[in-house]
């Protein structure tokens, strides 16, 4: 069964469109299509962005509680990769590719330019859309 990361803008996404793209992977992932790794840092940066003012009145807490109690119970938890700087553009974004790496996911999935952008990444990072389309 394949791997992937998603990141937090994804999750984001996924509650902010629930009929868009990234619900739909979140979708896929419940039906049991591909596994979801998390690591400890990837799940409070989620919890921080949600807990954000600007989402409030935007995302219902009921479904980001959902959501964080659906990542701890059902996705591969492991645990933080060694901090790798220099993955990518945005120091912010390397420990996605270190996770990805360390847990030998076959795709990230994102929609940050400064991830999408990379040029020959190990693992390839997908759009939502370019991963949806791959599976279809």
């Amino acid at each position: 069964m394949s791997r992937i990361v998603l990141d937090c803008n994804v999750f984001v996404s996924a509650l902010l469109s629930p009929q868009g793209g990234p619900a739909q992977i979140l979708d896929q992932w419940a039906d049991g299509d591909f596994d979801l790794v998390i690591s400890p840092l990837l799940l409070a940066e989620l919890e921080k962005v949600l807990s954000r003012p600007k989402f409030h009145a935007s995302i219902d807490r009921v479904h980001i509680e959902a959501l964080l109690t659906g990542l701890v119970e059902d996705a591969v938890l492991v645990d933080d990769p060694p901090r790798q700087p220099g993955l990518t553009p945005d120091p912010g974004d390397d420990y996605l590719v270190a996770l990805a790496q360390k847990a030998d996911v076959q795709y990230i999935v994102s929609g940050d330019t400064h991830l999408t952008q990379l040029t020959d990444p190990s693992p390839p990072v997908l759009t939502p859309r370019e991963f949806l389309e791959g599976r279809t």
